[in-house]
């Protein structure tokens, strides 16, 4: 297992699992978005509830649910590494203050990653903890009960600083993915003059999309449920 130990504390190590877990991530969030789509269809909840109840039972997704926690953990620990590392590596700052080269969103991973882990625990505790542990009430649906996350989910959107504070933490996903999507192929080496321009621009689409389709559904339920 030295391999193991080599790759933990090597920086091309250490920067290569900040790439593999980002880009399961990814993955994660495309799944995610999709399910939570429902949330926009006029049943009542039913088919929302149905595919939560199915996320949470189905052990193929319980063990993707594992995979996707040890992610989040390793890409969080690995960032606030290199982050300390980057800031420790040019430790005084330059006589002369010169525009940067690069972007907001890759001078500032280290802080909008930060952000977005408050916001995701938030998230969990408000949420998936709600429906894991909590005291829902239940809902049948051809005979067979299930519990309402509908409800809650509906409830805590009724709140606008609730929906103001997700949408503001969509945002900061955005700029994070606007950086982090490309970063992650270069990472790997997938780096190429004639297929990098056509990673970047699929990987602004993504950090434009996919946080916008989050922050659609807490306005959504605001405005139509209120």
């Amino acid at each position: 297992m030295s391999w193991v130990t080599k790759t933990l504390s090597s920086t091309i190590g250490r920067k290569l699992i900040m790439a593999l877990t980002g880009l399961f991530l990814i993955l994660f969030l495309i799944g995610h978005v999709s399910g939570n789509m429902l949330l926009f269809k006029d049943d009542g909840g039913e088919a929302f509830n149905i595919y939560a109840h199915f996320m949470t039972t189905n052990p193929a997704v319980k063990l993707l649910s594992y995979l996707t926690y040890i992610s989040i953990i390793g890409h969080v620990i690995f960032s606030i590494w290199l982050s300390k590392r980057n800031r420790a590596a040019r430790p005084i700052g330059y006589g002369v203050s010169t525009p940067p080269s690069t972007s907001f969103s890759s001078r500032n991973m280290g802080i909008l990653g930060t952000i977005i882990f408050i916001f995701l625990v938030v998230h969990l505790q408000g949420f998936w903890a709600q429906m894991h542990w909590g005291e829902l009430p239940y809902v049948t649906y051809a005979g067979e009960e299930y519990k309402d996350l509908y409800s809650i989910v509906v409830f805590a959107f009724q709140n606008e600083l609730m929906v103001i504070g997700y949408v503001i933490a969509m945002a900061f996903l955005a700029f994070h993915l606007s950086h982090g999507f490309s970063s992650a192929f270069q990472t790997l080496g997938l780096n190429h003059r004639k297929y990098s321009p056509a990673i970047h621009t699929v990987g602004i689409l993504f950090s434009i999309l996919v946080p916008i389709l989050f922050a659609s559904m807490p306005v959504y339920i605001y405005f139509t449920q209120s």
